[in-house]
């Protein structure tokens, strides 16, 4: 009987893990040159780091791998990551704070629960927190530097949408709900229930009047803000506040260029959102998102700490770039073949000498045919070595490990055929 993987689950092939890392690499290399410096958390974390208030919705709650960790007295609950964000912020309050402005990134798996298996457990990320500014150029700098790994991906029609989760809670308190439906209805939003507001509005006629325009009209341009304060300014005048620290950050999308698409009656999972929130999709495909949430550090002790940060999906990603355009030159591969028993030392010396100098030197231990364009022979008689060339079906040999190397790099040995 074969043992299958768990449900949910995901092998990475070969050909897949190279994917993977081409594209772990260019977040890695974009995020770096922004000035962002990479950290790492434990895969388990406490379960009430995410049950505090401001962290989790209890639509994702539900969805964490949750265990006893038992230490033969007593023990805790602890959980399999669900998220990214939440373990840097705890690290930052934990070891980095009193130090300034921090740009932190870091690559890491979660884990979501889901009940049929059909949808994959275990989900990679590659994340980027800025904590300690408080600012619409703060969010901008996020928003484009998202955006940069993904054209650097070579994806294209990338769609940026924008809300604000002040504005969505504004607007819970001005329809009259009480504190709880408040809560539940905007975690509804956030767990992308885009009707949840629509629908409650429709219970407050002499609110909802006013507001429907607002929810169901999508804009793309801080006129399209603009207006609607002037309209909502007298009937919900708490709005106000939020519009305009919205319009503050539109308004330098526009000055840089970047196209977005507004879209207030949306969210994104997790109730630590305190301002402006973004998600990036391709096609109907959601690829990251991310935005303010300038009160989950201080929920943690960390003292008055505003920040921002976003997360792209990694295994999203890897489906939708093209390997071709990312991976630049094929890695040039070499076999190094021994001929006789007794070459087995200068075969490894040749394999290593390949490798400093820039190339992937495998040892041939099943003597098959392969399709790599060189293939060097070593044996302990003179001539030692063989070059040969698959592609021209040419053998040469030579004495010297230098002219081996002198011929291969004359005749472009960064063109082998893949493996």
């Amino acid at each position: 009987m074969k043992i299958q993987r768990c449900k949910g689950m995901r092998d990475l092939s070969t050909a897949e893990m190279t994917v993977f890392r081409l594209v772990e690499g260019i977040c890695r290399d974009v995020c770096s040159g922004w000035g962002y410096q990479e950290v790492r958390t434990p895969t388990i974390e406490y379960l009430h780091l995410f049950t505090s208030a401001g962290t989790l919705t209890p639509g994702m709650l539900g969805k964490v791998y949750s265990f006893l960790d038992w230490d033969g007295w007593s023990g805790e609950r602890v959980v399999l990551r669900p998220d990214g964000t939440i373990p840097v912020a705890r690290l930052y309050t934990e070891s980095l704070q009193g130090r300034g402005l921090a740009r932190l990134f870091y690559a890491a798996n979660i884990f979501i629960f889901e009940e049929v298996g059909e949808k994959t457990r275990e989900r990679w990320q590659c994340g980027a927190e800025l904590i300690g500014a408080g600012s619409a150029m703060a969010e901008v700098e996020l928003i484009a530097l998202s955006l940069e790994v993904l054209k650097k991906l070579g994806l294209k029609g990338v769609e940026l949408r924008l809300s604000h989760a002040g504005l969505i809670k504004a607007l819970l308190v001005k329809l009259g709900l009480s504190p709880e439906e408040q809560n539940k209805m905007f975690d509804r939003i956030l767990d992308g229930d885009a009707e949840a507001l629509a629908e409650v509005s429709r219970e407050s006629p002499e609110v909802g009047n006013t507001l429907r325009p607002f929810l169901s009209r999508k804009g793309q341009s801080p006129g399209f803000l603009r207006d609607q304060r002037a309209l909502l300014a007298r009937s919900v005048p708490e709005i106000s506040p939020h519009l305009d620290d919205f319009l503050k950050t539109v308004a330098l999308l526009d000055e840089l260029g970047v196209k977005y698409q507004i879209n207030i009656a949306s969210g994104a999972g997790f109730e630590y959102y305190t301002g402006m929130i973004f998600q990036l999709f391709i096609g109907k495909e959601k690829v990251g998102g991310g935005g303010r949430y300038d009160a989950l550090i201080p929920s943690m002790g960390g003292g008055d700490v505003p920040a921002s940060g976003f997360a792209l999906y990694l295994d999203r990603l890897m489906d939708l770039a093209k390997s071709e355009a990312i991976v630049g030159p094929v890695a040039r591969r070499v076999l190094v073949r021994v001929k006789s028993g007794n070459a087995m030392k200068e075969a490894f010396k040749v394999a290593d000498n390949l490798r400093r100098a820039g190339y992937t030197a495998e040892l041939d231990l099943d003597g098959k045919k392969t399709d790599l364009k060189w293939v060097i022979e070593v044996q302990s008689e003179v001539p030692t070595f063989t070059l040969v060339d698959n592609v021209k079906s040419r053998r040469v040999d030579f004495e010297t490990y230098n002219e081996v190397l002198k011929q291969m790099e004359g005749e472009g040995g960064d063109k082998d055929s893949p493996a």
